[in-house]
């Protein structure tokens, strides 16, 4: 039976983080907040730690076999959809909110033979879309800057739908010792870039170990990184296209390279 545990003082600070976790927001023991029921549920069947949820009686009746069947005590906040949103400081289009511990950073050497690789992405939307669509095709490493935006953040994850909690996911401090290293590993790196010497996607060879780099939304990839890359890749477009959104753009050379990625 589930003990749930009904939200008299909105001030308590074992709630304050609900409100003050917004989207970049972490605290120093990893903490974040996660929102809306698909996003919570998926996590509840991950291996993220759990410390609490913040929800509706509704949520709790719904779903509590989820949370009973998690190993750890999770400490279960009810409060009705306005008190809520008393706590939070907003209005909601939800009924529930996880307390969760992000994972530790998976090692580069642990990560798997396909790598999206992004650089300088600066839009958590993009962060989100990019991790639903890596985990959907299964594509299962996800290599970040440390600048920028998390998979883990509110809004990240939110826009994965939780998924990015299926990701081994590590963070590098400097993107050409990291494009070293992976050379020296063995994958072959693709930078996607619309650019005089870049192949055709629907031409390109692709090995089985490879590594394909997201540039920035508006600026790409730079010259520096892609001459550190072993080739560029570009997908075919009306000549008077430019580009794809960047998240559109990974789903489409992901889904290319699964399918024709030597055994």
């Amino acid at each position: 039976m589930l003990t749930l545990q009904k939200v008299l003082d909105f001030s308590t600070p074992q709630l304050a983080i609900y409100r003050e976790l917004r989207d970049r927001a972490f605290r120093e023991d990893n903490s974040f907040i996660a929102d809306s029921p698909k996003v919570v549920n998926l996590l509840l069947q991950s291996d993220v730690k759990v410390v609490s949820i913040l929800a509706t009686a509704e949520y709790y009746e719904q779903y509590q076999e989820l949370i009973l069947n998690r190993e750890e005590r999770i400490i279960c906040y009810v409060a009705t959809k306005k008190e809520l949103e008393s706590i939070v400081g907003h209005k909601i289009h939800h009924n529930c909110m996880l307390h969760g511990i992000r994972p530790e950073m998976t090692p580069l050497h642990e990560m798997g033979n396909q790598i999206i690789m992004l650089d300088e992405i600066s839009s958590s939307e993009n962060i989100g879309s990019i991790a639903r669509s890596a985990a959907a095709l299964g594509v299962n490493s996800y290599l970040l800057p440390k600048q920028g935006p998390h998979p883990f953040n509110r809004r990240a994850l939110r826009v994965s739908m939780g998924l990015a909690s299926r990701l081994k996911t590590h963070q590098y401090d400097d993107i050409f010792e990291t494009l070293a290293w992976l050379k020296k590993a063995g994958y072959t790196i693709y930078g996607a870039e619309v650019a005089p010497d870049a192949i055709a996607l629907s031409k390109v060879k692709v090995p089985s170990k490879w590594v394909l780099l997201m540039g920035h939304e508006g600026k790409g990839l730079s010259q520096e990184v892609l001459d550190a890359c072993d080739d560029a890749v570009e997908i075919e477009m009306q000549e008077d296209i430019k580009s794809f959104n960047v998240a559109v753009a990974a789903s489409i050379i992901l889904y290319t390279f699964l399918n024709t990625a030597t055994t």
